[in-house]
C-alpha cells in the first residue's frame, strides 16, 4: 500500500433530504361535484447512511468527495397517492471508522461488523395530506402538512485500524521486519528512523489454519502524546488492538526504561490503554550470546516476554504461541 493511499481521516459536508409536502387537494369526479378530501402524504426526504465494508482498508475513496447529499421527498398527490420517499445515500467506510460531530466533538457513531448500517443524518418525515384532518366538524380541510427541513452537518470520519496485535516501540525496533517475516505484508523497511509512516496490517497465520491480524504502528518518541515525532496522528490505531506487543532491541541502552517510555506516552493519550493484555518482544536477539541474555532477563519489566530474531526466526514459534494464549 503506497503511503499516500493510506487516508485515515476526511471531513465531510453531509445533507439528508427534507420531507415531501402533504397534498390538500379535494376529490373532483364527474358524478361527484364536491368529494371529500383526497390528499396524500410526502415521501420521506433520503438518509445519510454509513456502512462498514470489510474490503476497504482506508477512506482513500472519501479524500475528494466533499459533499453527500441525499435527495428530498417528493410531495403527495390527488387520490390518497403517497409521495415517493427520497434516495439514502450510502456511504461504505473500512471497519473501525468513527463518525464525530464537528462543531462539539461527539461521537455520533462507529461502524465494526462487515455490513452494518447506522443513519448518521436523517431524512425529514413526509407531511400528512388533508385527509388525516378531517372530521365530523370540518369535512373539506384544505390544509396539510409540509414536510420536515433535512439537517445538514459537516462530519468528520475517523479511521482507527482493527487488529487483534498492534506492534509498540521506538523507531528501528523491527516491528515492520517481523511484520513481514509473519505475514505477507510488504511495509517498508530501512536502517533510518520513522521508515513507517503508516500503518500496516497482515494477517499471521497459526497453527490448524488459525490467524490473527497484526498491525505495524509507525514509532512512537518520547513526547508523542505532546505532538513530537509523528504525534498523537497514529496513536489512536493502538486504542483498538486487543493485545499491544512491546518490541524493544537487545542493544538498546536500557529496555526497562525504554518500556516505561512508551508505556507512558500510552498513558498520557489514554489511560484505558494499560487496561490491554501486554506482552514484551525484545527484538534482534541474534546479536546477543547466551550469557548477555541471561543478565538482560534479571532487568526486564514484570510482564510476560520473549527473545526473538526476525533474521534468524528464533522465538518466533514462541512469540506466536504467547499471542494466540493472549487472544483466547
Amino acid at each position: 500500500m503506497a503511503d499516500t493511499n493510506f487516508v485515515d481521516y476526511v471531513k465531510v459536508c453531509c445533507r439528508s433530504g427534507k420531507g415531501g409536502g402533504g397534498s390538500a387537494h379535494l376529490a373532483r369526479m364527474k358524478y361527484v361535484a364536491k368529494g371529500g378530501p383526497d390528499g396524500g402524504d410526502g415521501g420521506r426526504g433520503g438518509h445519510i447512511i454509513l456502512k462498514g465494508n470489510k474490503q476497504l482498508w482506508t477512506l482513500l475513496h472519501l479524500k475528494y468527495r466533499k459533499h453527500m447529499y441525499a435527495k428530498d421527498g417528493e410531495n403527495g398527490s390527488k387520490a390518497l397517492k403517497h409521495g415517493a420517499d427520497g434516495d439514502d445515500v450510502i456511504i461504505e467506510v473500512p471497519l473501525g471508522t468513527i463518525a464525530r460531530n464537528t462543531t462539539t466533538g461527539e461521537i455520533m457513531c462507529e461502524i465494526t461488523d462487515d455490513g452494518e448500517k447506522k443513519i448518521l443524518l436523517p431524512g425529514g418525515r413526509g407531511g400528512q395530506g388533508n385527509d388525516h384532518f378531517k372530521s365530523a366538524t370540518n369535512q373539506t380541510p384544505r390544509y396539510a402538512q409540509p414536510g420536515e427541513p433535512g439537517m445538514e452537518e459537516w462530519i468528520i470520519l475517523e479511521l482507527k485500524v482493527l487488529a487483534d496485535v498492534g506492534l509498540v516501540g521506538f523507531p528501528n525496533a523491527g516491528k515492520s521486519t517481523l511484520l513481514s517475516v509473519l505475514s505477507a505484508a510488504k511495509p517498508e523497511i530501512a536502517d533510518y528512523p520513522f521508515t513507517t509512516l503508516v500503518p500496516n496490517l497482515g494477517i499471521v497465520s497459526y497453527r490448524d489454519f488459525k490467524s490473527f491480524v497484526m498491525a505495524d504502528i509507525p514509532g512512537i518518541i518520547e513526547g508523542a502524546h505532546l505532538g513530537k515525532g509523528l504525534g498523537t496522528r497514529f496513536l489512536k490505531h493502538i486504542e483498538r488492538n486487543s493485545i499491544l506487543l512491546f518490541m524493544i532491541p537487545v542493544d538498546a541502552d536500557n529496555i526497562k526504561k525504554e518500556y516505561q517510555i512508551l508505556l507512558n506516552e500510552l498513558k498520557q493519550f489514554n489511560p484505558e490503554l494499560l487496561d490491554k493484555n501486554r506482552l514484551l518482544a525484545i527484538t534482534k536477539s541474534d546479536l546477543a550470546d547466551d550469557e548477555l541474555i541471561f543478565e538482560i532477563k534479571k532487568e526486564l519489566p514484570k510482564i510476560p516476554y520473549v527473545f526473538i530474531s526476525s533474521q534468524t526466526n528464533k522465538g518466533l514459534t514462541e512469540l506466536k504461541d504467547k499471542l494466540w494464549k493472549l487472544l483466547n
